[in-house]
């Protein structure tokens, strides 16, 4: 099985850290939008544009993730299918998805949507910062390292 990252790219902060990492370990990236995003000229990188439909994306990556990928993305119910598909599971942020934690997560993502459709206002996740970027990219480094191993 050959390994790769998924990359949930619509809202994605880190993608050219993920290319840099990805030419480092030589991992093919699989870059996946609903809409046409500029993604490097490389034979690594290949751009995957879904239908609009809604979790068009979501669906395409659950159903390519195994055990051989590494997934990015920031979607709690994405990360939740594809630890079940057995892939590894980082956030943006560096931040792993586990199994652990996945059902604490889902769980929280829900009571801040219930409190949101109560019409309670609650801040939105922190900004982005120079510390999750550096985090992250320690996190997909390690990640690959570690499938690499086997």
């Amino acid at each position: 099985m050959a390994i790769q990252i998924l990359v949930d790219a619509d809202a994605c902060p880190v993608k050219d850290e993920i290319y840099r990492v990805a030419w480092r370990h030589e991992v093919a990236v699989k870059v996946v939008s609903n809409s046409r995003l500029r993604v490097p000229e490389h034979p690594l990188i290949e751009r995957v544009v879904v239908s609009d439909g809604f979790d068009a994306a979501d669906d395409w990556i659950a159903e390519a993730a195994d055990a051989a990928s590494v997934v990015v993305t920031a979607d709690i119910l994405l990360a939740d299918r594809a630890l079940k598909a057995g892939a590894s599971v980082l956030g943006p942020n560096g931040k792993p998805f586990t199994l652990a934690s996945i059902g604490p997560a889902i769980a929280t993502r829900a009571i801040m949507a219930d409190l949101r459709a109560g019409g309670d206002q609650i801040g939105g996740p922190p900004p982005f910062t120079k510390t999750d970027r550096s985090q992250f990219l320690q996190a997909l480094d390690s990640a690959l390292v570690r499938l690499k191993r086997g």
